[in-house]
């Protein structure tokens, strides 16, 4: 007889109350993957996403929601070397990290860091992934330049300011209240600029323009982005919370010499993650072991209560991450 898990399903595109909790068979592993016993599962906007059919699986993930988790290793599959039976780890998830147990990539794992707990730690895959993988190797963020990141109190702002302090760079944001401007500077950013009542465009120019933007709102501010730029510069697109579409005088982007990029961490080959997650463990890691970086945590919600954490989540009056507790 298969043995059953409990889990949280997408029972059709919708809001929160679409998510239901459910029974599904344990997964096995496949080559190259381990299978976690889940202990936290971090919350993201990617699975509010889906949860509204707006983000579909990649072929053969799981339709489960759920990009990071964290728990013990208790099964390895073949062509698995450097983690063992017992390991207890953070990982990134092709998705299902909504259950009690969940198949990923042995390389997309990392250990645990040094004296930080189960459910900080379920915060670190898909942030600090994104973050890396976009400021540092895809904008090549150096120390002494001036780095803007909108949406600065969200679990990928935080995570943002931390890092690009911590390597040197001059750090601004926007956020969309005065207590999460206060946090955005209590991280380490240098001024923090609440786009209610200032325009961000102004305060990068008076500073010389940034020469590093990561922007998830996308919409109007993709032209009002490349307006804040120094020459140079670069922006970075992850995430559209305001829609891809946008009207752009490219002129402005050949004068000042600029780069506009972009990228999604899900469909990335499993190879691209892996190469993320050696980088990581180089260079963050022990940063988060000393205590220089750390995740900033916002709530946590039972499995049994994942719409309460998506509605948290879309209210957006959270300041760091969400996560599900897991393991009872």
């Amino acid at each position: 007889m298969t043995q059953m898990m409990r889990a949280v399903e997408i029972t059709s595109p919708g809001g929160p109350d679409v998510l239901k909790l459910t029974e599904r068979p344990i997964p096995e592993p496949g080559n190259g993957q381990v299978i976690l016993k889940v202990a936290y599962a971090g919350v993201n906007r990617p699975d509010a996403l889906q949860r509204a059919g707006a983000y579909d699986p990649p072929p053969g993930a799981s339709d489960l929601p759920g990009l990071e988790a964290s728990g013990e290793v208790v099964a390895i599959g073949s062509g698995v070397e450097g983690i063992a039976i017992g390991d207890q780890v953070c990982a990134l998830l092709p998705g299902g990290g909504y259950a009690e147990y969940v198949a990923t990539p042995a390389a997309h794992c990392l250990p645990v860091p040094d004296g930080m707990g189960m459910k900080e730690a379920a915060c670190l895959p898909e942030t600090f992934f994104t973050v890396w993988s976009n400021v540092f190797t895809r904008g090549g963020l150096k120390a002494g330049e001036r780095f803007l990141v909108h949406g600065g109190s969200s679990g990928i702002g935080t995570t943002a300011i931390q890092l690009a302090s911590a390597f040197g760079a001059r750090v601004f944001a926007t956020a969309g209240s005065d207590e999460k401007c206060a946090a955005c500077v209590s991280l380490g950013a240098e001024k923090a600029i609440n786009y209610r009542e200032e325009d961000f465009v102004a305060a990068m120019r008076a500073e010389g323009g940034a020469n590093l933007i990561l922007d998830m709102v996308g919409g109007d501010y993709i032209p009002r982005n490349v307006k804040a730029l120094a020459e140079d510069g670069r922006l970075v697109q992850i995430a559209f919370l305001q829609g891809p579409v946008a009207e752009l005088n490219f002129a402005l982007m050949m004068v000042k010499r600029l780069t506009l990029t972009g990228s999604t961490l899900r469909p990335q080959s499993d190879l691209a993650k892996a190469r993320i997650a050696r980088d990581l463990r180089e260079a963050v890691w022990p940063l988060l072991a000393a205590g220089r970086v750390a995740p900033v945590m916002d709530s946590t919600f039972d499995l049994a209560d994942a719409a309460g954490a998506h509605a948290r989540m879309e209210s957006s009056d959270h300041i760091g991450k969400i996560v599900l507790s897991v393991a009872g």
